[in-house]
């Protein structure tokens, strides 16, 4: 616990040191990236690992700990000994630059080194260290670690005993998390992520399996964890369920992204305090790609500002940026059971061209939805939430994140506190959206009868965040 080390982990002179984010006071510092598949001498990823971890090595202060939930070497092989001799490879090459006793390193199983008995029993062996706590049968694969006030537990999602890939159990964890009720943060790692990232979605191979996912979320948002963190998709992902984050970091040097073009090699640092949990993320290049502070602070709600009905200037014109918070707030009474056509609560547009964003409800059920078309002529992508009950009154808070990308549009209804993304099958988010000169209040800038709301009592708010 503590501020951090003190000197940078390079050995490089030329190499500019990194400003870590430090803790506002006390709490801790930590570095967070997964998925190398290296361990091979030569091999393609041995070097584009390196890249990430030359950008690491220039943090100053260094991280208090590493947390790496998977993927470090190549693996998939039949011979237990090419699997050792990968082993030792990374960590006594490819890692050798890193003092251990200093700054602990702390791994989770993943896909590629873990994927049968043999392999499970490989990763115990070279990674001894590791605490034994975990459930029967899974010594060594599943464990967890306190540093003080911070809870850290590793979970095991692939575990042979239940099933394989995408398996996990959910009764050790729930003992762990209320054995350990008094930590202040509480962290989970694992390798599969639990929510589809990027649109990459598949249950077990992509994602941890149906018949688990939903008890594993109830068993976060039960024991109070602030983020769950993971890798396997080969993306930077942040997203929020019932307050939890799902974050998503498989960036150390494997070379295909999901998708290309749009993802990038990275790692990432993070502070963590009183006041919340503070990331930012690095490329190759040492470049701040993405960056986030959590939780959003909202202003008190008698100073946001209320939106006129029918057509207006907007309220924001901008260009697009990752640095953009809105929030909006949508108060009324849904339209009676039966209405099932596109309904809009806010409508941003430019006269000519397809309205950039679109916020409503549509369908039978009075779905929440939101429709962003950054370009001109190119399919908008859609991201949707709860259903409205049909004559009920309602209200929604919608915040439009441009920095958490597709995880960023996020909404709550009434008094509920917890923040939740809508789902997408998006790679990208707000970040796109050049916020346009119009605005329309229930219904979009063709006509009053276009999409218009069908419910009563419409009344729309917005304000701005500004993040620290």
């Amino acid at each position: 616990m503590g501020a951090g080390h003190s000197h940078v982990i390079s050995d490089t002179a030329t190499s500019a040191p990194i400003r870590s984010l430090l803790p506002r006071g006390a709490g801790h510092q930590f570095v967070l990236y997964a998925d190398a598949c290296s361990g091979i001498p030569g091999a393609p990823h041995e070097a584009s690992f390196a890249a990430v971890n030359a950008v690491l090595r220039r943090l100053d202060p260094a991280p208090d700990f590493i947390l790496f939930p998977g993927d470090e070497i190549a693996g998939l092989t039949a011979d237990p000994d090419e699997l050792r001799a990968q082993w030792r490879h990374w960590l006594e090459r490819e890692m050798g630059w890193l003092d251990r006793q200093a700054i602990p390193l702390w791994h989770t199983t993943g896909n590629h080194t873990a994927y049968d008995p043999m392999s499970e029993a490989v990763f115990r062996e070279v990674l001894d260290h590791l605490p034994r706590n975990g459930p029967p049968g899974q010594e060594g694969l599943s464990y967890w670690v306190r540093r003080g006030d911070l809870l850290l537990v590793f979970v095991h999602t692939l575990w042979s005993g239940l099933g394989g890939e995408g398996h996990v159990e959910t009764d050790w964890l729930r003992g762990v998390l209320r054995s350990q009720g008094d930590a202040r943060y509480k962290l989970v790692l694992g390798h599969h992520p639990v929510h589809p990232v990027n649109g990459f979605s598949g249950a077990y191979q992509r994602e941890v399996g149906p018949e688990h996912a939903a008890t594993f979320w109830d068993v976060l948002v039960e024991g109070g964890v602030l983020a769950y963190l993971c890798s396997h998709i080969l993306a930077f992902d942040v997203q929020v369920h019932r307050g939890v984050l799902q974050v998503c970091s498989a960036g150390a040097g494997t070379t295909h992204r999901m998708p290309e073009g749009i993802e990038y090699l990275h790692c990432v640092q993070a502070a963590l305090d009183g006041g919340g949990l503070r990331y930012q993320v690095f490329d190759t290049a040492g470049r701040v790609r993405e960056r986030l502070s959590w939780p959003i602070v909202l202003p008190p709600r008698e100073v946001w500002l209320p939106l006129p009905a029918g057509e207006s200037d907007a309220m924001v014109v901008s260009a697009a940026s990752a640095d953009r918070v809105i929030a909006f707030r949508f108060t009324g009474r849904a339209a009676p059971k039966g209405s099932s056509g596109a309904q809009t609560l806010l409508c941003a547009f430019q006269p000519g061209i397809q309205p950039p964003l679109w916020i409503g409800l549509h369908g039978s059920d009075q779905r929440l939805a939101v429709i962003i078309g950054p370009e001109p002529r190119r399919s908008p992508h859609s991201w949707h939430g709860p259903a409205i009950p049909a004559g009920a009154p309602f209200s929604i808070d919608l915040v439009i994140h441009a920095g958490m990308g597709p995880g960023g549009v996020l909404y709550r209804l009434g008094a509920e506190p917890r923040w939740s993304s809508l789902m997408a099958a998006s790679p990208w988010g707000a970040e796109r959206l050049s916020w346009p000169q119009r605005w329309s209040i229930g219904h979009a800038p063709a006509g009053p009868a276009d999409r218009k709301f069908l419910g009563s009592g419409l009344r729309a708010f917005m304000t701005t965040v500004k993040e620290e």
